[in-house]
This record gives structure tokens, sequence and C-alpha cells, in this order.
């Protein structure tokens, strides 16, 4: 779904997982959110990452790299500074991409 940039079907796989019961993880969650942001679907990313803290799974750099990334993509750099700073706050290693 990443690769491809289908962002539609990478947020229908996560609704299909969770109506099935099927236990989603970090992995899943960081590769939703990268499609969401290869497709400039800034606010999907966004409402991705915080569906990962409401299902309680943990966020990485990974994570915080893209949906920056999906901030910055979509101009919104109050936002991406916000994530910057809880990246801080959650002790969330930062890399060279962050």
């Amino acid at each position: 779904c990443e690769k491809s940039q289908q962002w539609i079907q990478a947020l229908q796989l996560l609704h299909e997982m969770a109506v099935g019961h099927v236990e989603k993880d970090t992995v899943i969650y960081n590769a939703a959110v990268s499609a969401c942001e290869k497709s400039q679907q800034w606010i999907q990313a966004l409402r991705v990452f915080r569906d990962m803290a409401d299902s309680r799974v943990q966020r990485n750099t990974i994570t915080y790299n893209a949906v920056i990334s999906a901030c910055e993509k979509g101009e919104q750099w109050i936002q991406a500074l916000q994530l910057l700073r809880e990246m801080a706050d959650t002790s969330v290693e930062r890399n060279t991409l962050t």
C-alpha cells in the first residue's frame, strides 16, 4: 500500500482489521501513515497517528517522521512543530530525517 501511494486502500485495510478484531501494530500503522504522507493526505496521516495513541500502539521515529513530513507537505508548520515537541516530550529518538 505504501509504495503505490494507495492511501485509501491503506485506511480501508486498517478499518477491516479493526472490524475483524485483528491486532494492529506499529509497522501496520506506519505503513498507513506513510501512504497518506506520500499522497499528501496530511489530515488522514494525522488521524491515523492519533488513532495509534488511542489504540495504545507505540509510535516510533518512523511514525513521527512520516506524520511530520505529511504536515510539511500540507504546509501545516505549526502542527509539524507541535509534533516535534511531542516527539521530544515522549523521548522518541530523532534521526537525520527529523
